[in-house]
């Protein structure tokens, strides 16, 4: 795959007519294949070091993979691993970041007995009165493919079979690709003559499984749903879409799935948590959150299958039984008292409620963090300047320019040179995440591209190589030369991606004093145009990330931004 480029312009070059066969195992033959044990499982999983991240994006350009979220974090979004849903593809690591490492060896920690929930502490349940199947009762179970949608309906199905009731089941969608829409439509009658078609028409599903939000909001599940009939069971949980992969500024339209569907069945049939938090706090793994769904389904009395036979159905499918059911029951709870459930489940973790910080916490935290990063005399630079602007913004009576200024002054002057990556790799934070989420004897194993050891591929940019353990010691050497940084031993500070960021700061802070300074003198009609043109190239370096040839990419699109920006400036102030 890696030469698939080079072969192409290879080929493009030959006369006549030229193919070109790629063949390789998908994602989804993998899992089953390890699920079935015929393919051995890799004893490795990849991890982000958040605070090396820089939030480019390559990575998911890389692998094309959705088990690549985003991580919001005090320093902007970054990027972090859903060990639940990855592949273990490892093509992630191909993304030009030094952020990625893997761990060889160890397990991922679950949730110990003593850490979680009992159901047993939970109150006993009252038996929902479920619907009558003298017609056909829809059922549209919909989801993202490879988490267990397409099992879902299956287990409807094997439940209607062992009550002995006509069933008819079509899955759609999903194909062989992760991360696709998914569907299981399930009809459940007495008798096979009260079923008149293959699939849940349209405006005639009993109830929908919203397994994921944005799959769940869709025109397809819309279709299927009608008011007065149709009830809602609706995963909150924010999961990134394939527009994720190539928008790294891609939010989740958070309220808008919600909305669509209430729309369409009225909010009294609209059932909504966040079932994917409620899976992984109780069992540890999110790949419950589908079968907890059905529990809370169920206990709505929107599945007209006894609880007995859905239990059994798990049994028979044989694959983490105890576990499903268990799910299915949580799911239950939830249905009857979700505050309850909640409650339970969270006194048992550690909830850190985060409120946005005051400026004032924002900026004493990049202080402490350039302190460390370089030391007190490059950090009381960064403070300096802060006094200006907030003292500016004061007398204006605003706060945007400050807040601008604070996170994006500290991005220019924060920039990730070796020194740094190696700090943010020594300074504990980096064991600490690591240790949080594997036990066991493990390794950790780094995927870089030092510039003076590394080769280029045919596109001139340089190829990452893998390095052991070791790496940590080299690490701890390489941070505590960080006084080279921009001096002339600083062998690193000669590329042009480094002579770049130096360049930035000086160009900022020159701005921002010329901003500063108009600002000052204007009068307070033209003052207004000219603090939100101030503001605008005030952020414009949020949008500079990553490192070697992806970073000198965003630098140029900066700069092309910057300029057109300053134009503006300009003419406001000739």
């Amino acid at each position: 795959r890696d030469e698939l480029d080079r072969i192409q312009r290879e080929f493009r070059e030959i006369h006549g007519t030229t193919a070109i066969i790629y063949d390789q195992m998908c994602a989804t033959e993998k899992r089953r294949k390890r699920k079935r044990g015929t393919l051995t499982e890799p004893d490795e999983r990849v991890v982000i070091n958040a605070l090396v991240c820089e939030g480019c994006g390559d990575c998911g350009e890389q692998s094309n993979c959705l088990s690549i979220e985003p991580l919001e974090t005090e320093f902007g979004r970054k990027r972090a691993i859903n060990q639940n849903s990855c592949n273990k593809d490892f093509s992630c690591v191909k993304g030009f970041c030094p952020s990625f490492v893997t761990v060889k060896g160890g397990l991922l920690k679950k949730p110990k007995k003593d850490q979680q929930g009992s159901l047993s502490a939970l109150p006993r349940l009252p038996e929902p009165v479920l619907p009558a199947t003298d017609t056909a009762w829809g059922i549209v179970v919909g989801g993202v493919g490879g988490t267990g949608v397409i099992t879902i309906g299956q287990l409807l199905g094997m439940a209607a079979h062992l009550e002995g009731k006509a069933v008819v089941t079509q899955d759609a969608g999903g194909l062989a690709q992760k991360g696709g829409a998914t569907w299981s439509f399930v009809q459940v009658a007495n008798s096979t003559e009260a079923i008149y078609t293959s699939k849940v028409d349209t405006a005639k599903a009993d109830v929908v499984i919203g397994c994921d939000a944005i799959v769940a909001a869709s025109k397809i599940t819309l279709n299927v749903m009608q008011q007065g009939r149709t009830y809602v069971a609706l995963n909150s949980h924010a999961t990134p879409t394939a527009a994720f992969v190539h928008n790294p500024q891609w939010q989740f339209p958070e309220g808008g799935c919600e909305a669509a569907i209430a729309a369409q069945v009225g909010m009294q049939a609209l059932g909504v948590f966040d079932a994917e938090q409620v899976a992984t706090l109780a069992l540890g793994d999110a790949i419950y959150t589908n079968p907890l769904l059905l529990g809370y389904a169920w206990q709505q009395g929107r599945v007209p299958l006894s609880r007995a036979a859905l239990l059994r159905a798990m049994a028979l499918n044989g694959v983490q039984v105890a576990n499903n059911q268990a799910a299915f029951e949580w799911g239950r709870h939830c249905a009857h008292d979700l505050a309850a459930v909640l409650a339970l489940l969270q006194t048992r973790q550690v909830i850190e409620f985060v409120k946005k910080p005051a400026l004032a916490d924002v900026i004493a935290k990049r202080v402490a963090f350039l302190t460390a990063y370089q030391d007190a005399a490059y950090a009381a630079r960064y403070q300096k300047v802060m006094d200006q602007v907030q003292q500016l913004d004061a007398a204006l009576g605003k706060t945007a320019l400050c807040e601008a200024v604070a996170r994006n002054l500290f991005k220019l002057m924060a920039y990730k040179d070796e020194y740094e990556v190696a700090r943010l790799y020594t300074d504990g934070s980096f064991a600490a995440q690591v240790a949080q989420q594997f036990e066991g004897d493990y390794q950790l194993h780094f995927h870089l591209a030092p510039p003076l050891l590394t080769k280029t591929n045919d596109k001139g940019e340089l190829v990452k190589q893998r390095f052991g353990p070791w790496m940590i010691k080299a690490f701890g050497l390489l941070a505590r030369l960080k006084g080279l940084r921009g001096g002339v031993l600083d062998v690193f500070g000669r590329t042009q991606e480094r002579r770049q960021e130096r360049a930035w700061i000086e160009r900022y802070q020159n701005q921002l004093q010329e901003c500063m300074d108009k600002l000052a003198s204007s009068p307070f009609e033209s003052s207004a145009e000219c603090y939100k043109i101030a503001c605008q190239l005030a952020q414009i370096p949020n949008d500079i990330r990553g490192y070697g040839h992806v970073k000198i990419s965003h630098l140029q699109a900066a700069q092309r931004r910057w300029d057109d920006v300053l134009v503006q400036w300009q003419q406001l102030t000739p």
